[in-house]
């Protein structure tokens, strides 16, 4: 049990640490935030806000991964709250059917923690037998227990082009629900393009993670959401057989996955009532956020509403340059 000491110790480190950061972030080059409250802060190459910077470098020096930790890592916009509702059901699916999952109630961000937010509390999930983390942290700010203790880490990215016009409408969504004046699409494009967006350059974030999985095929799955979505059933059982919980022949006859990713379908996760009118992270200032704002389309190529060829073609150049010799692509 802690002794009064020790929480005191804990707090005088916490001090020291918000202390440290505040005059370590106040010299960092500022970007444009999308029209969003926070600043975007560039860190060691990438972008964060405030409150995730310092959850990722908090997590750096706290976080103990265990081999057991299944990490769930993407970039902002690219399919995070469907894996996490795929992973979260395959794996719990002995506890819970389709009427008693906590996804009919609680929104996926809730269900499955974020580590830069909620790596504090993790603990309580693991004795629950629910070894899911989430982060949009890249690859070189990852805690180095996650990469020490062997844990498992899934990343899902998807076409720029689709994570760009997904992340340009959450922006706008959350500026018209506090009743400011959103960004205009041609501004935030130039953003993205010059890498200056949430955890990115968002191509950068890719390539982490495309290369560490080609270092240590056996610790990650590396997703493409287009592939996913093309082929869910493939994936998802390749998923439960990565997790360390196959889906049993009896289970395949019965349709378990396939009902799993009907429960987690976007249409169906979208028109939960939480997902309509809740709130997530009520209370917590700039990171309150409504539920529905999270629920857009979930559509594959949705991009060519939105960008004009020109735009599209220079989103596609920049894709090609960046991941040339990759052998790795993206649209």
């Amino acid at each position: 049990m802690e002794s009064h000491f020790d929480s005191h110790v804990e707090q005088h480190n916490e001090d020291e640490f918000q202390k440290s950061f505040k005059e370590m972030i106040s010299t960092l080059p500022k970007g444009n935030s999308w029209g969003l409250p926070d600043h975007l802060y560039q860190y060691q190459d990438f972008w964060f806000t405030s409150p995730f910077l310092q959850g990722v470098l908090l997590a750096q020096q706290q976080f103990e991964a265990q081999p057991t930790d299944i990490i769930l890592s993407s970039a902002p916009r690219t399919g995070t709250a469907w894996l996490k509702s795929l992973t979260f059901a395959t794996i719990t699916r002995t506890s819970y059917d389709d009427s008693t999952t906590p996804l009919l109630f609680r929104m996926p961000h809730d269900v499955v923690p974020f580590m830069e937010l909620d790596h504090a509390h993790f603990s309580a999930n693991r004795h629950l037998g629910i070894p899911l983390l989430a982060t949009h942290a890249p690859y070189s700010f990852l805690p180095t227990s996650i990469i020490d203790s062997g844990c498992k880490i899934i990343y899902i990215c998807r076409d720029p082009k689709d994570t760009f016009v997904s992340m340009y409408h959450i922006c706008t969504r959350y500026a018209k629900s506090q009743n400011t004046q959103p960004i205009e699409l041609d501004e935030a494009f130039e953003l993205f393009c010059e890498g200056v967006s949430w955890y990115g350059p968002y191509w950068d974030h890719v390539l982490g993670y495309w290369k560490a999985s080609l270092e240590h095929p056996d610790k990650f799955i590396f997703l493409k959401y287009e592939e996913m979505n093309e082929d869910t059933v493939l994936y998802l059982k390749k998923l439960a057989e990565f997790m360390g919980c196959p889906f049993s022949s009896e289970e395949q006859q019965k349709g378990v996955p396939e009902k799993i990713i009907k429960m987690c379908n976007f249409e169906n996760l979208s028109n939960l009532e939480v997902n309509k009118s809740g709130i997530h992270r009520e209370g917590q200032g700039n990171l309150e956020i409504q539920n529905k704002i999270y629920f857009r389309k979930g559509k594959v190529g949705d991009w060519k509403n939105y960008l004009t060829p020109k735009m599209a073609t220079q989103l596609d150049q920049i894709t090609q340059q960046k991941l040339s010799c990759s052998g790795l692509s993206l649209n």
